[in-house]
């Protein structure tokens, strides 16, 4: 594997974010990370920063390399090689917090010796130094980004290496099979027996089934990571933006008699029974003659083309004129709908009586009636559907899913081959081919192009 980190560099960054806080957290890594700290930190105690215990916090003080009085009071804590998040010796220093003061000791760090951290490059450290595989690097980021509970449970089920373990456990089937085939084809006469019959066959199918299984949780793997994509649409001034200040939980769209009001999308994140969603009012579907409500009016229909979730509000207290045209029957641009009747509180205009509106939810956005029903309405749509729904499970995101579809797309050729009597060589090859994106989900075949992509999106200092 060929990669350009620099094996003896040492490298120093602020680990917790940049402002004002009672602490701040600085990492140095490196093979020089316990003689840089060194040079400028000064345990209480007296002794060496070097003869200290590893794996406890010690009280130090920091020296700025041109001033003899002291930059501030630390907590300084020796995690030595291999025993470490990266593999490396590692020094973590806790200081006072504060924009100037952060700064300062970083500075001061890397005036000794240091060098900067690029974005991810200690869990890039620890992936390369076999700490963690690529797969749990991912889901650093994963726990650092989630924004509900099912979303967190995904990504340490990720971290803590189920889905790693899983593809491992696919791959190494996998090399038994190359393994034997290959060994059949270059010792001939050793009378190997080229299990290429029925045996072979059906291990061939456990591993379809096995890449078939974890390509099902791309879809749950991108809701939790993404979001939901929920479209509310209806006519002007049914309530989806009184729907959607009370889905958010305060006013985030302005609420107005005047129809045509919501002339752009407007977007806000919410959590639903531990489901994030992006959730998107959108301007009132009508004829008009505005041309800035016209654009609107197309918004709304290329994002209804690229939801997940459509919520077609009605105004339940009067009759529509379209009323004939509404369903409760999932939207051809959506892959599932919900029709929702708002303003309950007002009555019900008998031509919503109707039996095909029987699974329409009631909600009245004035008083809350009815949203506890429309966010059960909204989990069991999300998770009852298309998704295979397993929140302990860790999905696979869509690198992932790009790898196990070209390895199962080898797999299908191989197999094909295999039926129709071709020369072993040739299933060999497209089991090689199987084996090599399989490898790449996990790091087993990785190239410095598909690191730099995942590391680059990491915050500098993780």
């Amino acid at each position: 594997m060929t990669h350009p980190l620099d094996s003896s560099s040492t490298i120093a960054a602020v680990a917790t974010p940049f402002g004002e806080g009672a602490i701040a957290l600085l990492r140095v890594s490196g093979p020089q990370a316990i003689e840089i700290v060194g040079r400028v930190c000064q345990p209480a105690n007296g002794r060496p920063l070097a003869a200290l215990a590893s794996r406890r916090q010690h009280r130090a003080q920091i020296f700025s390399t041109n001033d003899a009085a002291p930059l501030d009071d630390v907590l300084v804590a020796l995690h030595r090689a291999p025993r470490s998040y990266t593999g490396e010796d590692l020094v973590e220093l806790t200081c006072h917090g504060g924009i100037l003061l952060t700064q300062r000791v970083l500075e001061t760090l890397l005036a000794a010796g240091a060098q900067p951290a690029r974005p991810g490059e200690f869990t890039e450290r620890a992936f390369l130094h076999g700490k963690l595989d690529l797969t749990q690097a991912e889901a650093v980021m994963d726990v650092i980004s989630a924004g509900t509970d099912l979303a967190l449970r995904a990504a340490r089920e990720q971290l803590a290496g189920r889905l790693g373990a899983r593809v491992g456990d696919l791959r190494a089937d996998l090399l038994g099979l190359v393994a034997h085939l290959e060994a059949y084809i270059d010792f001939p006469d050793e009378d190997i027996d080229p299990d290429t019959g029925a045996k072979f066959l059906a291990r061939l199918d456990a591993a379809l089934a096995t890449l078939d299984a974890l390509l099902a949780t791309a879809d749950q793997g991108r809701i939790l990571r993404e979001g939901v994509r929920t479209v509310i649409f209806g006519e002007p001034n049914v309530g989806k933006s009184s729907l959607l200040n009370a889905l958010v939980g305060h006013d985030r769209a302005i609420v107005s008699p005047t129809p045509g009001t919501t002339r752009d999308t407007i977007e806000e994140f919410i959590n639903v029974r531990g489901l994030p969603l992006r959730l998107i009012d959108t301007a009132g579907l009508r004829e008009s003659a505005d041309a800035v409500e016209r654009a609107g009016i197309a918004r709304t229909r290329q994002s209804l083309a690229q939801a997940d979730l459509a919520q077609h509000v009605v105004d339940a207290s009067q009759s529509s004129p379209t009323v004939k045209e509404i369903n409760a029957e999932p939207l051809p641009d959506a892959p599932a709908s919900l029709l929702i009747f708002n303003k309950i509180d007002l009555g019900l205009d008998p031509c919503w009586n109707a039996p095909k509106f029987a699974g329409a939810i009631r909600v009245s956005c004035r008083t809350g009636a009815g949203l506890d029903a429309l966010a059960d309405a909204i989990y069991a749509t999300v998770t009852g559907g298309q998704v295979a729904w397993n929140p302990g499970a860790a999905a696979i995101n869509a690198r992932h899913q790009d790898c196990l579809r070209r390895a199962r797309a080898a797999l299908v050729t191989a197999r094909e081959a295999l039926t129709r009597a071709e020369p072993p060589e040739i299933v060999a090859l497209e089991l090689r081919a199987a084996l090599d994106a399989i490898g790449e989900v996990i790091g087993g075949a990785d190239t410095e192009e598909i690191l730099g992509e995942i590391f680059a999106k990491f915050c500098i200092g993780k």
